[in-house]
């Protein structure tokens, strides 16, 4: 049997992480889609991994900043950050192999959210988010049915080109838009936990990103207005009381939609947890250093969006989102 072609599509912190995994266990027809300094030090010199508990250097065979020069590709695993998305649809489609599959390790909500909502769903309408996808471009080009969703519990950082910086915390969640057990997602769980890359198949990916918002959307806006790490905000009171109101207002608009974040973590608890995650420096504040768009609208608007549709207030929300979105346009410039 032919092993499958596979794309890490944006090798930046996360991309760098899968696919040094990925080469360091042989996985065959591995591919990196990269740009800039890291894509050149990958090609020069190979891809280093580091971490509190290991350090390998592996070879990067193909690594390219043109994905047209790639095959088509039976799975692509996409780590570009959200509003990078929109502006490569028609890469991403034309790089899919017929049958191929997409998993999108993404921040926030994704643009795929509306595809394969339970029958008599959580919300009404459907098709592509304004916000996340405002021309449809994925939605028409990739499609959401080639599309599985993805969260990640794995912290990392390019440290300079051709270096990522693993953290604390190594668990990834990979699932169907409408909650099936598919082989290609049940594939890919596999693939991943055989490369050293703990992943779990869940049936109700929506929950789990909105559990990982409870962290996202306090911990990413607030470190980036702040330039403060986790431990530093948590041991300011006024900060970590702004960050719990966050996260509570998250876990009302998920209620709203029919989602209870009780069941498996309340907003003190997750922030308590994100505390312990020391000097680590969450992807926005990463951006905001590099002078990079930030993910302001899949990690604060489109919660803000869903909870004006169920009248859901988000005072906090309210105030920090049009800041953050100010910031946004400034880096843009």
């Amino acid at each position: 049997m032919t092993a499958p072609r596979i794309c890490i599509f944006g090798a930046g912190a996360v991309g760098s992480h899968v696919a040094a995994r990925l080469l360091r266990a042989g996985i065959p027809g591995v591919a990196v889609v990269a740009r800039g300094p890291h894509l050149a030090a990958m090609r020069g010199h190979g891809l280093t991994f580091r971490s509190d508990r290991e350090e390998f250097h592996v070879a990067v065979p193909v690594a390219t900043d043109d994905p047209s020069t790639l095959p088509p590709q039976d799975i692509v695993v996409v780590t570009l950050k959200a509003p990078a998305l929109p502006a490569v649809a028609g890469a991403l489609a034309r790089l899919l192999a017929p049958g191929g599959v997409a998993v999108f390790l993404l921040n926030g909500i994704p643009w795929w959210w509306n595809h394969g909502l339970r029958e008599g769903g959580l919300r009404e309408g459907g098709g592509p988010l304004p916000l996340l996808d405002p021309d449809a471009a994925l939605w028409r080009n990739v499609g959401p049915a080639r599309a599985l969703g993805g969260v990640v519990m794995s912290p990392n950082e390019i440290v300079e080109p051709g270096v990522v910086v693993h953290g604390a915390h190594n668990r990834f969640i990979i699932g169907e838009p409408d909650g099936g057990d598919s082989p290609r997602a049940r594939g890919l769980v596999e693939l991943f936990t055989a490369a050293g890359m703990p992943a779990l198949l869940s049936t109700d990916i929506r929950t789990d990103i909105w559990l990982k918002l409870l962290v996202n959307a306090p911990g990413n806006p607030l470190a980036a207005l702040t330039r403060l790490s986790a431990k530093d905000r948590a041991a300011d009171p006024e900060l970590a009381d702004l960050g719990r109101r966050i996260a509570g207002e998250v876990a009302d608009t998920a209620w709203a939609l029919g989602y209870d974040l009780t069941q498996h973590a309340d907003a003190d608890d997750t922030m308590r947890w994100a505390a312990t995650r020391s000097e680590t420096r969450p992807s926005m504040l990463q951006d905001v250093l590099h002078g990079r768009a930030t993910e302001v609208e899949c990690l604060l608007g489109q919660v803000q969006a869903f909870a004006r549709e169920r009248s859901v207030p988000t005072l906090v929300i309210d105030i920090v989102l049009p800041i953050l979105r100010g910031l946004d346009r400034s880096l843009r410039r």
